[in-house]
């Protein structure tokens, strides 16, 4: 049986990454309203809601902290804030305040939410 590639041994953790993030944002109050949000600008890892925050949040899982904060491009940020446009359009949610957070995921289990990672220039 052949051994599983580097991308889809990247891939995989990923996903746990996000899951992961998911479960512990739950635990601190957050509602989960989409995973993996597509859209044609790009997707979401996740969007969340605390109160009347929405949380547009991009997870990345890397073996250090400073690893996963440099992959986060000005290219990726405008995809994200573009698919955070587009859901906000599409889901009524004007009545709320927005942010666009990172959280990192890194061997062997740590987690960090970075809330307002970046904010957008509109």
């Amino acid at each position: 049986m052949k051994s599983r590639n580097h991308k889809e041994k990247t891939y995989d953790w990923g996903l746990k990454a996000e899951k992961m993030a998911a479960l512990y944002l739950k635990t601190k109050g957050y509602q989960i309203l989409e995973e993996r949000y597509k859209t044609a600008y790009g997707e979401i890892d996740i969007i969340a809601r605390k109160k009347n925050i929405i949380a547009f949040i991009e997870v990345k899982a890397r073996q250090t902290k400073q690893q996963a904060l440099e992959s986060i491009t000005p290219r990726m940020q405008k995809r994200i804030s573009d698919s955070a446009f587009y859901y906000i359009s599409q889901n009524e949610a004007e009545d709320n305040d927005y942010r666009f957070d990172v959280m990192t995921v890194t061997p062997p289990f740590s987690i960090d939410h970075l809330e307002h990672a970046w904010i957008l220039d509109t």
